[in-house]
């Protein structure tokens, strides 16, 4: 279940995940490059999850074809 953004938890992130649809196939570095751009705006993310760690919280974002249409266009 997804999680709206949460700036507390944010404040908290010690590390990111990306979730990407089954079958994607992207170039390595394009592919790095299109995971900074979602989760330097988790807020539009279609997906966002919290999922608390040790130490404070990971980000994980599931990316759905919207985000990847939002980011690079």
């Amino acid at each position: 279940m997804a999680d709206k953004f949460d700036p507390y938890r944010e404040a908290l992130i010690v590390e990111t995940a990306t979730v990407w649809p089954e079958g994607t196939e992207l170039d390595p570095r394009h592919q790095a490059e299109l995971e900074t751009l979602l989760h330097a705006s988790p807020e539009e993310a279609d997906q966002l999850e919290y999922v608390r760690t040790h130490t404070g919280f990971c980000r994980q974002i599931v990316v759905s074809e919207e985000d990847i249409d939002r980011v690079t266009s």
